[in-house]
């Protein structure tokens, strides 16, 4: 049997020689790329992600994040998380072979008015057909399926995040025909399942008769003017919140700005977030990467993340745990996140952003995420690190300080089990 023929066989039916079918088929030219590719085409047509309704289950989705954490790992790290990530992918609830064959089999004519159409009607499995007669989705037809659905925060934003992020990994893996296929229809099934406009027709109604658009200019407020506005996101009702929120759009604020106080917001969020919600806190910083790499000028679209912010509980300040007193040591904070002292990782996290070595700190979370197995916290670790990657270039310092020491806290304290990664480990050795 080819490497090829066995590396798809795993992926149809796993076994206790998974990983080191993968070893094979990334050993081979072009194999990481391939790997890929064959582990999309291959498994989005069989999950079942009805069963997962309203939620999303996040194997796949995990997967650009690894590839956007890959400059900053070394090799033998980077392929652990990946093969990790795969796995999880390849274990996620099958459909029944009956409700296969339509998927596999089904591909409409490739148009947009079509596809709309779907959405707006609320028929997933016909939006993903339509998806699969789309000769070459490329990264505009993502960004559009984005616009569609930019106001709709059902299960917490997660569709534009896949419209953004498979739209990125369709790109990392050099446009693939079929492959795009897969993900492009993935993409349209979730926009068509039902919608939650909630929070956006609240933003609309308080922006009624002002033309607002939000200008994308990079962070320019004092750190008291933040602070101001991080007030508001985390103490305040919702109808107070976006009273305040969409007064200050209105007035100009630029869309450098709202990011930092969103993350900033976040970053508190995080900080108070319980243990058992530690993963589910750091989706929104997934949510707010998205809206860094789209920039959407709608301020409806920027109402909503400051909504998603303040959905999150806040504890009292003093309950909170607090940077311990520590050095700029990389190694020390990886340390610290791996044996669970949250409170000396934020402190070392710390003391790296103040030294001006924010990549060395972010480094040491992207290699912590890395030793947890992914079906542990459903991704979450390194969907968090991928995307603060993606924000900190856009972030004045303070916010930037803020999200890696959040992002240290909470990878310490919600550290799980490395047994699968051992396994790729020895794997890959043999």
């Amino acid at each position: 049997m080819s490497t090829e023929a066995h590396w798809l066989q795993e992926l149809e039916s796993p076994t206790e020689g998974f990983f080191g079918a993968l070893g094979d088929r990334l050993a081979g030219p072009d194999g990481l790329r391939d790997a890929i590719r064959d582990t999309v085409k291959t498994l989005i047509p069989r999950i079942d992600w009805e069963a997962y309704q309203p939620h999303l289950p996040h194997g796949l989705l995990g997967l650009r994040a690894v590839l956007r954490l890959q400059p900053l790992l070394e090799e033998a790290s980077f392929r652990r998380a990946l093969a990790t990530q795969i796995h999880m992918a390849a274990h996620e609830g099958r459909r029944s072979p009956q409700a296969l064959t339509p998927v596999l089999t089904a591909k409409g004519s490739g148009q947009w008015r079509n596809l709309d159409a779907y959405i707006q009607s609320r028929r997933p499995g016909l939006a993903y057909a339509e998806a699969q007669g789309f000769e070459l989705p490329g990264e505009e037809d993502f960004r559009r399926l984005g616009e569609r659905t930019a106001h709709d925060m059902a299960n917490v934003g997660h569709k534009a995040v896949v419209a953004d992020q498979f739209g990125d990994l369709q790109e990392r893996l050099d446009r693939p025909k079929a492959t795009g296929r897969r993900l492009f229809g993935l993409a349209a099934w979730l926009a068509a399942t039902p919608e939650d406009t909630f929070w956006s027709r609240r933003a609309a109604k308080r922006l009624a008769g002002s033309e607002v658009a939000v200008p994308w200019r990079e962070s320019v407020e004092d750190e008291a003017s933040l602070a101001a506005q991080v007030r508001d996101l985390c103490d305040e009702g919702l109808v107070a919140l976006l009273d305040r929120f969409t007064d200050r759009l209105k007035a100009g604020q630029g869309g450098g700005d709202v990011l930092a106080a969103l993350v900033l917001g976040a970053s508190e969020k995080q900080l108070d977030a319980r243990r058992d919600l530690e993963g589910k806190t750091a989706w929104t910083f997934a949510y707010l990467a998205t809206l860094a790499r789209t920039r959407p000028a709608d301020p409806r679209v920027w109402c909503q993340a400051a909504a998603l912010v303040n959905l999150f509980p806040t504890d009292e300040p003093e309950e909170r745990v607090r940077p311990a007193a520590a050095s700029a040591d990389r190694g020390a904070l990886l340390e610290a996140v791996l044996d669970v002292e949250p409170a000396q990782a934020m402190g070392h996290a710390r003391a790296l952003v103040l030294a001006g070595q924010d990549e060395s700190a972010l480094a040491a979370l992207a290699e912590a995420a890395t030793r947890n197995d992914p079906t542990f916290n459903h991704a979450h670790q390194v969907l968090a690190v991928a995307a603060a990657a993606d924000l900190l270039p856009h972030l004045p310092s303070v916010a930037r300080e803020a999200l890696l020491v959040a992002l240290a806290k909470s990878l310490a304290n919600s550290q799980g089990s490395g047994d699968l990664g051992r396994q790729a480990e020895r794997a890959f050795r043999s």
